[in-house]
């Protein structure tokens, strides 16, 4: 899929990863942003308000009509918009199938009808579960989600499987790791820096010493990552590893964060977390990606899971979140 003078439909363009989507597209397309703004942030891309390349769309992806009248026009479509809160799965069970595998649907079908064939989606690591093969490579399985969450991204992505299939479509599906940057909104590292912000002197943890062990990457690698991808994949229906090389435990994250914002003898509090010292139901305990694949087209992250951690705390400071 070329990513030059195209016009690319955006949903959950205000989000986190959307906006810095965005961003990068402009440079050579023209972009229409969608958004309910249920989660993400209007102020995330008013630096674009004079863009003559971007126009932004406050409606729900839910909304068939409204959706089909914003793709008017376009020839590509990134879909982001998703519920991405993990964790509210144990406690409400429809949430992410409707705001993830229905709405990835009424994407799916808006295209169809509208005759655009090329999608890009954004999944996620969860899709594997509790794997044993370190690092996790996209063909292994069979895949076995342990949250709600992931099993909402795999419905995903055998629903674009099956519509690219069926109606000569393309798809390319992203399984990330845990992105961090500027502009998060929640995520352990947010959350220990606002944490901390409140209360120096003692950090409450979720789970058991040391914590989950998994892969952090930072926004601009993602973006370039998805991009380079994209521009490079070759078959029908493709998916992408996409994340750091290495791994840390939450307790580093803990470490990073205390030392960026220059606290010293912080107490750690933990929560004695569920199943085994998890942070919640349905967190996985361990997550590396393989990055082969993506490594053999030529491409690789320019930072490690603890930089990456690192240049989030200074964002997050200096954005005053």
């Amino acid at each position: 899929m070329k990513l030059k003078n195209r016009d690319i439909l955006v949903t959950g363009a205000a989000g986190f990863i959307g906006s810095h989507l965005v961003d990068a597209l402009i440079r050579d397309n023209h972009v229409k942003g969608y958004d309910n703004l249920s989660s993400g942030k209007m102020e995330f891309l008013e630096h674009l308000s004079d863009e003559d390349n971007f126009e932004f769309v406050e409606e729900d992806v839910l909304d068939e009509d409204s959706l089909y009248e914003a793709m008017e026009g376009c020839d590509m479509v990134f879909h982001l918009a998703a519920n991405p809160d993990v964790r509210v799965g144990a406690e409400d069970t429809y949430t992410h199938l409707e705001q993830n595998i229905l709405a990835t649907y009424r994407v799916l079908e808006v295209m169809r009808r509208q005759g655009l064939r090329d999608m890009v989606f954004t999944s996620t690591s969860t899709v594997y579960g509790e794997t044993h093969i370190i690092p996790t490579p996209e063909d292994m399985g069979p895949l076995k989600p342990i949250s709600l969450y992931g099993s909402s991204k795999l419905g995903c992505e055998a629903l674009i499987s099956a519509y690219c299939h069926t109606f000569d479509m393309r798809g390319i599906s992203f399984r990330f790791a845990n992105v961090v940057g500027p502009r998060s909104t929640h995520g352990v590292t947010y959350d220990f820096v606002n944490k901390l912000k409140k209360a120096p002197g003692e950090l409450e943890i979720l789970g058991s010493p040391p914590g989950t062990t998994k892969s952090y990457f930072y926004i601009t690698d993602c973006i370039d990552g998805m991009l380079f991808a994209v521009e490079n994949a070759k078959d029908r229906v493709e998916y992408f590893n996409i994340g750091s090389a290495d791994y840390i435990t939450v307790e580093d994250i803990a470490d990073i964060v205390c030392s960026e914002m220059g606290l010293e003898n912080v107490k750690y509090s933990w929560t004695g977390g569920v199943d085994g010292g998890r942070g919640w139901k349905g967190d996985v305990k361990v997550m590396l990606l393989s990055l082969d694949k993506l490594k053999a087209l030529g491409w690789t992250p320019e930072h490690g899971s603890g930089e990456a951690i690192a240049m989030t705390v200074r964002s997050l400071l200096d954005e005053g979140r």
